[in-house]
């Protein structure tokens, strides 16, 4: 999960994924861990979170078609990860005319 890589709230703003991204990828870079393989493919996770979460497009299509696995999750979790597609599916998001 993309939002958890990065330590962000699923609701979070480009400017705390972008200060989250700054902390972690300074935290993680290869450079201060020379030779660690583990340390290279985390920093290589965090830069692939980061540029879907930062483009607005790869951002939308990732909440459409992220990681649904419900196992995954624990319900608060899962709430704040979907609320956004649970409102509209129940109708609050979308505008109704009657026939």
């Amino acid at each position: 999960d993309y939002y958890k890589i990065l330590e962000v709230d699923y609701d979070a703003t480009d400017e705390n994924i972008r200060l989250s991204y700054r902390k972690l990828a300074l935290k993680w870079h290869p450079d201060k861990h020379k030779g660690d393989c583990a340390v290279t493919a985390k920093f290589q996770e965090i830069n692939e979170a980061y540029n879907v979460l930062i483009d607005p497009d790869k951002r939308f299509e990732y909440d459409l078609t992220g990681i649904y696995e419900i196992d995954k999750y624990t319900l608060r979790e899962y709430l704040a990860r979907f609320k956004g597609m649970i409102l509209t599916c129940n109708g609050l998001g979308i505008s109704h005319t009657s026939t």
